[in-house]
């Protein structure tokens, strides 16, 4: 797999803060070699959110830059996990996406391929996952997308 950290410069990218849970929650809980990391909501990268629904606020490119700045916390939230130690990071397993949109959106694949697309560019085939990709009504605090997933680690 190539070097996280290097990809990431080449992509003009760094991960951000990762962010604490907000309620009754962990924001990651490593189970064996699997690390489930909680909803990431969509921020730009000073760290607004990123709010709106598709199909009425916002268009799809709009939203796959959404889905893919929750996919950079995710790995921050990975990173956090690991003690900074993002070579422990083995693949990508699976992503759950969360788009708020209009009821007539139909293109939520479209925009979870947002976070699908950099972690392939980021991780090679370890990217590559299992994944949803979900229209919700609204999401916390407005946001127009919100993603989970699950990592493997290695030990």
């Amino acid at each position: 797999m190539p070097n996280l950290e290097s990809r990431l410069a080449a992509l003009g990218l760094s991960l951000p803060d990762p962010g604490s849970a907000v309620a009754n929650y962990l924001p990651y809980l490593q189970t064996g070699s699997l690390l489930h990391v909680s909803g990431q909501l969509s921020r730009s990268a000073s760290g607004q959110l990123i709010t709106g629904r598709l199909g009425a606020d916002l268009d799809v490119p709009q939203g796959a830059e959404a889905a893919r700045r929750c996919a950079l916390s995710l790995l921050a939230q990975v990173s956090q996990a690991c003690g900074g130690d993002l070579t422990r990071l083995l693949r990508a397993v699976r992503l759950t996406g969360f788009v708020a949109s209009t009821a007539d959106f139909t293109d939520q694949p479209k925009v979870i391929n947002g976070a699908s697309d950099l972690l392939v560019a980021l991780l090679g085939e370890a990217g590559r996952h299992t994944r949803s990709a979900v229209s919700v009504p609204a999401l916390p605090l407005g946001a127009a997308v919100e993603i989970d997933a699950i990592f493997e680690l290695r030990p």
